[in-house]
């Protein structure tokens, strides 16, 4: 984020989260990427912290900040130290709103806290093998059985999917009413018939444990409904602005990392006797990558001031989505053109930003989408 919108109280709160990382995390980010996982202790460190949450109420160990700039501070220094295994991001950005404003006065006194000290880490379970954007295919049901739902069904590309201890479930309660039969359940790390599959072998993100979940006549005590019983689409739908803005946040993060590594790279290495940088192509091509991030940067931090007065759109954070993400993509593949063969080592780190930046077009709704979001809001 331009300084310009953050105060004085905000830069404070980044030096403390730049520390945190590069002690607790950077050492450690290689062990991770091999492991596919990362060590739990990051995450009740992180909530010592104050880095998870901010938002939360002081009652239950949040730091009451309204704010979403805190958010994002977290999510691009984490992204421009290159850690990406600790699904924070998921945690802050995601899952927060949906516990704040829809858990009961039982629910926040049995899970918040632990949510955000870090003691439970959370995971929402949306996407099944054969359903990916259209929600209203999922095929996983909940029946309601006296004081509990019966629920069956199996989800996949679950972030958090190992680690997790809190999973908000989609489910169908009522599958002749379509979008309005969809509930959010609870469902809780030890149920009888929850069980996690392999942690997934991504092409990116190698640190972040992403899995399989398979829920075989799982009870599920009505206490463990999320809001209302036939209200979980119009709740998922009602956090997207930030979810997606969220996304556009980490692309462009993402986006400014590789920049600047590669303005170190093309100063210092050389071809033909002279710095690759002073090419006309090279300099070209690193003036229109800094302009579009000049101009994604403006754009981001508008929405994010949006976002704090509850007025992103939709379609507007759609918007932000689909081409910061397009943009990031853009400028890290022509920022590891200019590495040359060593930009297709994974010991450079372009070549994990280019393997990590390509899910940010899929996940959070794909950029396709977005770009229907964005016609029907002009009447299409």
């Amino acid at each position: 984020m331009r300084d310009s919108i953050l105060t004085e109280e905000h830069l404070m709160f980044k030096e403390a989260v730049e520390a945190f990382f590069i002690k607790e995390a950077v050492p450690y980010a290689e062990k991770w990427e091999k492991d596919g996982v990362v060590d739990r202790d990051i995450w009740t460190k992180a909530g010592a912290m104050g880095i998870l949450c901010t938002d939360m109420p002081e009652a239950y160990g949040g730091m009451g900040l309204k704010d979403f700039r805190y958010n994002s501070i977290v999510t691009e220094v984490m992204i421009k130290l290159g850690v990406s295994g600790p699904g924070f991001v998921l945690q802050n950005d995601v899952m927060a709103p949906y516990f704040e404003r829809y858990f009961t006065p039982a629910q926040k006194d049995k899970w918040l806290s632990g949510i955000v000290s870090g003691e439970i880490i959370t995971a929402i379970a949306m996407t099944e093998p054969n359903t990916g954007s259209d929600l209203a295919g999922i095929t996983t049901t909940a029946v309601k059985k006296g004081d509990h739902y019966l629920l069956n069904g199996s989800k996949t590309y679950i972030t958090n999917g190992i680690l997790s201890d809190l999973v908000v479930v989609v489910a169908k309660t009522d599958a002749s009413e379509g979008h309005k039969g969809m509930t959010l359940l609870l469902v809780e790390r030890g149920m009888e018939g929850f069980e996690r599959g392999k942690n997934l072998d991504k092409i990116g993100l190698k640190a972040q444990d992403t899995a399989e979940m398979f829920f075989r006549d799982v009870k599920v005590p009505l206490e463990n409904v999320l809001g209302e019983e036939g209200r979980g689409f119009y709740y998922l739908m009602h956090n997207l602005p930030q979810e997606r803005l969220s996304i556009a946040v980490g692309a462009l993060a993402a986006a400014e990392r590789a920049l600047d590594d590669t303005l170190t790279y093309v100063k210092e290495r050389t071809a033909f006797g002279r710095p690759i940088g002073s090419f006309q192509n090279s300099r070209f091509k690193m003036a229109e990558m800094n302009t579009e991030i000049t101009i994604a940067r403006t754009f981001v931090d508008e929405c994010i001031m949006e976002l704090n007065e509850s007025k992103l759109s939709n379609e507007k954070a759609s918007m932000a989505k689909y081409w910061v993400t397009e943009m990031s993509g853009r400028v890290i593949d022509q920022c590891l053109q200019l590495y040359g063969g060593a930009g297709y080592m994974w010991e450079y780190p372009i070549a994990r930003a280019y393997a990590n930046a390509r899910v940010n077009r899929i996940f959070g709704g794909t950029n396709e989408i977005m770009k229907e979001i964005i016609g029907r809001s002009m009447g299409l």
